[in-house]
Order: C-alpha cells, then structure tokens, then sequence
C-alpha cells in the first residue's frame, strides 16, 4: 500500500501546526537539502510546450529517494475559472523503486516555492530588511508574503496588482497577517522604500516589470514569476547591474530571467551561498538578485518533509497503488483471484 496525501489532507495537517510553522520547517528541509546539492542527481525538468501554457516533469533523487513531480503551467486558465498551476508528486524507494507516497502539490509547490524564496533571502537580503514589495497577487502572493513574515522578519508590504480583484483577494485573505500593508498605485510605486522587492505575475510574455531605473542601491530582488522559455520580468540592464543567484544554470538559462543573457553570462548557484563556499551579500550597496525557476530538488525537499511530518498521524490515507501478488512472478494470477 502506498501513502496518499490528498488536497484535504495536506489541509487539515496545515491548519494542525498553523502555516507559519509549515514553512518554518519546510524551509529546514529546503535548506537541508542544498547544503548537499552534489548529491543529488539533476537534471532540468522535462517540458512539453504547447501554444496555451506548459506540462513538466521535475525528477531527482538521492542515494535513498527518488521523486518527480507533474506540474503544468496554464496562464490562460484563469479565464476558465481554472488554476495556472497545478501538480502532484510521487516520493520512491531507491533500493527497489516502489512508491512510498503520492501526494497533491498544488498547495505543496506554492508552500515550497514561498519557502525557497526565504531561504535564498536570509542569504542574500539585508539582515535589517523589514519591507517588500509585491508585484503580483496571484494565487503564490500570499505564500510569499507569510513565509517572508515567518522566516525573514517582514513587517510592512507594499502591493501592486493590475487587477483590482486580486489586490482584493489579497489583502481579504492576508487581513489577519499581522503584516502592515500598502496598496500601491503602480509598479514604481510599489518598490519604493522596499528593501525585498518579489515579482510573481503570471502572463506567458517577455514583460518588464522591474525597469533598472527603478532599483536603488542595497535591494533584494525575488525574481519568481519568470519560470518558462519566452517569459520574464527584468529588464535585461538591471541584470547587468545585479548579483544573479540561480537554482540550477543549466535550467535557469533557459526559463529564467537570464535567458536574455548571454551563455557566458555569470551566476552564483544558491547552493554555494548556502553551504559558506561562496558569499552572498558583499555590501549594503549591493543588488542581489534570486532568478527563481523552482527545482526538481525542492519538490524532493517538500515531499521528504511531508512523508516525516504525516507519520503517525491521520493526514493521510492508504491505496493500492502498486499491485502486490503473492508470488511476484505470477503477476497474470491477479486475474484469476475469485
């Protein structure tokens, strides 16, 4: 039998810790994981590009686990009443490849990808940051908000969104955060003042919502809406003017903000900063910036905490996953079973 975390399961184990707590540790798990990146085995995820959106294969593993998740990436959804992303992933066992445990990711990737983004800023923002900025207040901006509040020490938000029902949406949802928030006229107006700026828009397009004439000195930039061929956020100059901190290059030369740049262009794996390899921050001048695809490895992180976390519990349930005859070469005798 196999582990089956379901939508209302992973739910109900949310709301049973509280969500703070969720991606604090979470977050553990995250970090525990790039601290060993050379173990891991990568590769970029696999990706099936149609004219509406994408669908993906994320696999990695360890010397232990294996995982994958199935994840797509439909912008145009919402006109539908549908999500943009959804998923799920499946955790396995290296030695003899059984599944262990499937589960939803829809709520997961949104957790993890929250949970990412903090790590990578306690490296790289200043410690004193205590103001973000959120452009884009899709279905990922509320997860940004609470694990920057949760990890990072983020007490006062400035917004913007194009639609005037997501600001909505956000601030109805985010109104007992405890977080001090500001909604902006603009994306200019949103960044002013912000030590952490985090862009999370949606549409499947070249964009620039961060201009570099709109970036003062010392600034973390939280790149995460630029995830796929032919969609970014930053104009090319504030690259050049930035520290660029990556995930996985092979990967994020192709998705992320950076495939504007040229091949040659240079980055820090986020892994290195981590670890202490190399430094993140150099200065209170510097611009630091986190160009943010989401990786196979942090879905392994997610689905490894949430196997640990629902032991012992009844947050999940049990199916027949997997079929399991008495004699293992006799697979057609299953058939024969009265």
């Amino acid at each position: 039998m196999v582990q089956y975390v379901g939508v209302e399961n992973l739910i109900q184990l949310i709301r049973s810790v509280g969500v703070e707590t969720f991606l604090t540790e979470l977050a553990t798990y995250v970090e525990e994981d790039f601290r060993r990146w050379p173990e891991f085995d990568k590769t970029p995820r696999v990706a099936s590009h149609s004219r509406d959106g994408v669908i993906e294969l994320m696999p990695t593993a360890d010397d232990a686990l294996y995982s994958f998740k199935y994840v797509n990436g439909h912008p145009r959804n919402t006109r539908k009443g549908l999500q943009t992303v959804t998923a799920f992933g499946v955790l396995s066992d290296v030695q003899s490849g059984y599944p262990l445990m499937l589960s939803e990711m829809t709520l997961l990737t949104a957790l993890r990808t929250a949970a990412t983004s903090a790590v990578a800023a306690r490296c790289l923002a200043r410690p004193n940051s205590r103001v973000m900025a959120i452009i884009g207040l899709g279905a990922q901006s509320e997860f940004q908000a609470t694990a920057f509040k949760a990890l990072c020490g983020i007490t006062h938000l400035r917004v913007y969104d194009v639609e005037s029902a997501a600001t909505e949406k956000f601030c109805r949802n985010m109104q007992t955060s405890g977080l001090d928030i500001t909604v902006a006229n603009s994306s200019q107006d949103a960044v002013s003042g912000a030590d952490i700026i985090t862009t999370v828009t949606a549409d499947k397009l070249k964009a620039t919502i961060l201009s570099d004439n709109m970036i003062g000195a010392g600034v973390h930039i939280n790149a995460v809406g630029g995830d796929c061929p032919g969609k970014t956020e930053l104009q090319a100059a504030l690259l050049n003017r930035g520290r660029v901190f990556v995930e996985y290059p092979e990967q994020t030369r192709v998705e992320g903000e950076i495939q504007q740049m040229p091949q040659d262009f240079p980055v820090t794996e986020l892994w290195q900063v981590i670890t202490g390899d190399v430094q993140g921050r150099r200065s209170e001048q510097d611009i630091t910036i986190f160009d943010s695809v989401g990786f196979a490895t942090e879905d392994f992180s997610a689905l490894r905490y949430l196997r640990d976390k629902i032991l012992g519990t009844d947050f999940y349930t049990e199916i027949d996953l997997v079929a399991e005859p008495e004699d293992p070469r006799n697979l057609f005798g299953l058939l024969n079973q009265v």
